[in-house]
């Protein structure tokens, strides 16, 4: 039974490791803004924003950009120097390096969990096979 439940937990551990692949592919957050916007009076840092507050205020600033085009003023808006649309994009680029960020927390944890599961005489046999690839290389 114990072999059963290593062949389960080494399978699901090849996932997560695919998985962790494909997230760390994600791109990195590059703004093209100065990620400082001034809104009603208020400075506001992107950077320091959580995944909340991203989300809240990137539906203000939708709201805005969705005036903009019915009134016509979309080209000749801007925010703390940067157009409407900039902003947006940097926003929506900072949740999704925020949520790689969290997936990755996430499978790190599910793999951990699944090493202590892992049957003590597994555990040696992974080990010693790791070391003679370290040996063989």
């Amino acid at each position: 039974m114990a072999n059963l439940n290593d062949s389960k937990i080494l399978e699901l551990k090849k996932q997560i490791e695919e998985k962790k692949k494909s997230v760390s592919k994600s791109k990195k957050f590059t703004p093209v803004t100065n990620c400082s916007i001034e809104l009603d009076g208020v400075r506001i840092n992107i950077q320091t924003l959580t995944k909340e507050q991203l989300i809240s205020l990137l539906v203000k600033l939708n709201s805005y950009a969705a005036s903009a085009i019915d009134l016509g003023l979309l080209e000749q808006y801007s925010i703390s120097g940067y157009n409407i649309a900039d902003w947006i994009g940097d926003l929506k680029s900072k949740l999704e390096f925020i949520s790689s960020k969290d997936e990755e927390q996430k499978l790190k944890i599910m793999e951990a969990k699944l090493d202590k599961l892992l049957s003590d005489d597994k555990k040696v046999e992974l080990e010693l096979d790791e070391i003679a690839n370290m040996l063989n290389n």
